[in-house]
């Protein structure tokens, strides 16, 4: 990826302009973190819920990459905590009886392990939980990870109430630095939760990012982007989300459209091209 394909965060943690995503790929995980990584991808992220995610095959992919030569230095990994409700009870990570602040810890060490790292780049809190008050435990619980250097930064992934990621600002100790989202109309784009982000230098990230938004892609607008830079529909999407700030995630298995996706730092959309496709998430 170009130098421009990275951004800094809040915690001055180098993050880059587009992440390879590992949900669903079930035994196929480390092929695909090898092939993404080997490419040219330096973000991967996971998360340590069996029930979608592969964490022991993203680290053998991981490990891969490094025993060709790539250091860890050199790569964004970002895993998060899912709490009870979002695990698959017959594959449960943690003693799911256990405190919430044990929870975390558990799942974290799992994590390190899972990823072969000393570290995480990011710990991110898969969703809020159903009490305002567990979700603070949690955030807190993270923040002792944080302390003892286990993660750089945190964040907070299906937070679609501005209220809620405004008090946890308010009410924590180590600021979220990513907001991780699905991008689509039903949010209204998260336009409140990503003008929140921006006032507070926290880093938004878009998942589902082509699949909920075929009618964009399909778009006149779009076409003829795509067709005046010479490139796709989404990679015109994908460029446009990256100028306006947006970090998208990207889970394809397709080797050309990895490819494509680590492209789109290579070309840039004018102001007046940025607005047009801007026009079409006004809803």
């Amino acid at each position: 990826m170009q130098k421009e394909g990275f951004l800094e965060s809040a915690y001055g943690v180098r993050m880059p302009g587009i992440v390879y995503g590992t949900a669903w790929k079930k035994d196929r995980t480390a092929a695909l973190v090898e092939q993404a990584v080997s490419l040219g991808f330096r973000g991967i992220d996971t998360a340590c819920q069996p029930k979608h995610y592969d964490e022991p095959g993203v680290g053998a992919g991981l490990a891969a990459c490094t025993n060709a030569g790539l250091e860890r230095a050199d790569l964004y990994l970002q895993s998060k905590f899912t709490p009870v409700d979002g695990q698959d009870p017959e594959r449960m990570p943690y003693d799911p009886k256990a405190s919430l602040a044990e929870q975390v810890a558990r799942s974290f060490e799992s994590s390190l392990k899972n990823l072969r790292t000393s570290y995480l780049d990011c710990l991110i809190l898969h969703s809020p939980l159903s009490k305002e008050k567990d979700t603070l435990d949690v955030w807190r619980a993270m923040e002792t990870v944080f302390d003892g250097g286990g993660a750089r930064q945190l964040g907070i992934s299906n937070c679609y109430r501005p209220e809620l990621l405004e008090r946890l600002y308010r009410w924590s100790r180590v600021k979220p630095a990513v907001v991780q989202n699905r991008f689509y109309a039903e949010t209204r784009y998260d336009r409140e939760i990503r003008e929140f982000c921006r006032q507070n230098r926290i880093v938004y990230q878009s998942f589902w990012t082509l699949t909920a938004n075929p009618s964009i892609l399909a778009h006149a607008t779009v076409r003829a982007l795509a067709a005046t830079h010479g490139r796709t529909p989404a990679q015109i999407f994908f460029r446009y989300l990256t100028q306006i700030g947006v970090v998208p995630l990207t889970g394809t298995a397709s080797e050309a459209h990895m490819r494509e996706d680590l492209a789109i730092f290579e070309f840039e959309l004018t102001p007046d091209q940025c607005a047009a496709v801007s026009g079409l998430l006004r809803t």
